[in-house]
């Protein structure tokens, strides 16, 4: 199956490395013009828009902290200005961890910061998008194999909200039926990302990996493929759904 997005928009949040910048790679080999999205990460931006642009495609990399309103209204106007339109696909990519530290011992502040940038950041940028959006688009967000079975430990916060990504995902999907919008999510389990390079020890990476169906853990790539189908008209019948990603380690 060929997925064409020629003369689409496509915005990605945290599109600089790791998952995120496969799903921007997949989206301009598709044909997409593709708004990579960082914020601290300029340098993994940057190349992510070079890799793009030295294969023909075009994007363009725009920095901005998703958990900020202001920081919001501009990445969507700046996206549509330099790409000289209005978005077509949305991707609510950014997110993290950011610490492994169980409830008792858990300041108020880590928690919503957890919060702000998983759940907090795709509100902002939804609402922010929704005005600059073709109607007949789709949203694509990401939440966690954590929503489903609560995390390792230490990651209650982070399993929590991407379980509200979950929620989330399936009452914008009604709410925007009107404008024929789709809105889905993908669940990654395993992938190889920096984000288990930083929070999971390797024992428990080969581990967790032995158990999956597959005998091993996912890619970037795994992700940004189902990302990209749930984004074309190959998915127009698949509407406020979730890809569970995870090599069979858990069944829905």
């Amino acid at each position: 199956m060929t997925i064409d997005l020629t003369g689409k928009i496509a915005l990605v949040t945290g599109g600089g490395r790791d998952i995120g910048k496969a799903i921007c790679q997949c989206f301009a080999e598709a044909g997409a013009a593709v708004a990579v999205n960082y914020r601290a990460s300029r340098e993994e931006a940057e190349a992510t828009v070079a890799e793009i642009t030295s294969r023909g495609g075009k994007a363009i990399a725009v920095q901005a902290d998703v958990t900020r309103p202001g920081d919001v209204e501009r990445l969507i106007a700046e996206t549509c200005e330099r790409l000289g339109g209005s978005i077509d696909v949305l991707v609510n990519n950014a997110g993290g961890l950011l610490e492994r530290k169980p409830i008792a011992e858990m300041p108020e502040e880590l928690w919503d910061r957890v919060m702000a940038v998983n759940l907090k950041s795709v509100y902002l940028v939804t609402k922010a998008a929704l005005p600059r959006m073709n109607d007949g688009g789709a949203i694509v967000n990401l939440s966690s194999l954590a929503a489903r079975n609560g995390g390792g430990g230490g990651a209650v916060a982070y399993a929590a909200s991407k379980g509200a990504v979950l929620t989330l995902t399936r009452g914008l999907a009604k709410e925007l039926a009107g404008r024929k919008i789709r809105v889905n999510c993908v669940s990654p389990g395993l992938i190889d990302t920096t984000f288990h390079d930083t929070f999971t020890p390797d024992e428990a990476r080969k581990r967790t990996a032995a158990m999956t169906a597959a005998g091993r853990e996912g890619t970037p790539g795994d992700v940004a493929r189902a990302v990209l189908f749930l984004a074309s008209d190959a998915a127009s019948y698949i509407n406020g759904e979730s890809l569970e990603i995870n090599g069979g380690l858990y069944f829905v």
